[in-house]
């Protein structure tokens, strides 16, 4: 997709990781308040690839994204190890006992992903003059990813002042310590484009509602007292999940 950029404004500038995910929409409209952003989507041969990419696509233009730039990785599908990339491996449905998710890492963590989109994302905020980079990481009431603890981006702040020319640029996770009912009423608040977000990580046409990422959304929306906006199969039983 080409640049989306208007009129030079005096606002500064931050990258944003964009997956078309819940969180990530809420992210882009928490920086959007602020910032110019250029926003950037990886497809990595994850299952939902396409659907992923329409929902970033239609975030990044609902929130006003300078910039909107699709990367293709390969590496981690030729890789694989996750059930989110190797044909092999089935998504696993959501433990009944919802409170056991995130005691384990699951099967649908990408090994090491956010290390790649995060250098992408710094070598492209470089380029551009943007001293932020934003990123959705969310750490309580999640799937229990190492990629997405605090330390973890402390870590990659300080490996970003040794490796980049000016030292300069830092990643912000605004959401990390939320959990995602809070998520949700924040970005209801904010006027969050939920409606074009997908967060699945098995349906493309509906969302499969019994994943650990479906599970999730569900339990936050109901908790925050809305309705999710997207649909799902089998509509009736995914909504009293």
């Amino acid at each position: 997709m080409k640049s989306m950029e208007a009129d030079a404004t005096n606002r500064p500038k931050a990258v944003l990781c964009l997956s078309g995910g819940m969180d990530s929409t809420v992210c882009a409209s928490l920086a959007a308040r602020d910032y110019d952003v250029y926003a950037l989507h990886f497809g990595y041969g994850q299952r939902t690839e396409a659907r992923e990419l329409a929902a970033a696509t239609e975030i990044a233009r609902l929130t006003g994204a300078k910039q909107f730039l699709p990367l293709k990785m390969d590496l981690f599908r030729r890789i694989g190890g996750s059930a989110l990339t190797d044909a092999t491996i089935a998504v696993p449905d959501a433990p009944m006992e919802e409170a056991s998710i995130g005691t384990e890492i699951p099967v649908t963590y990408v090994p090491f992903r956010n290390a790649h989109f995060l250098s992408a994302a710094v070598s492209w905020a470089e380029v551009v003059g943007a001293k932020r980079v934003f990123i959705g990481a969310v750490e309580q009431d999640s799937s229990g990813y190492p990629d997405c603890r605090p330390a973890y981006y402390q870590a990659f702040n300080a490996l970003i002042r040794q490796g980049t020319k000016e030292g300069d640029i830092a990643v912000e996770t605004p959401l990390i310590h939320l959990k995602k009912s809070e998520i949700v009423r924040l970005g209801v608040e904010l006027g969050a484009p939920f409606h074009v977000s997908w967060s699945c990580y098995s349906g493309e046409r509906e969302a499969c509602g019994v994943c650990e990422s479906c599970v999730l959304r569900l339990r936050a929306f109901r908790e925050a007292g809305s309705i999710d906006p997207i649909p799902y199969a089998g509509q009736e039983s995914a909504s009293k999940r």
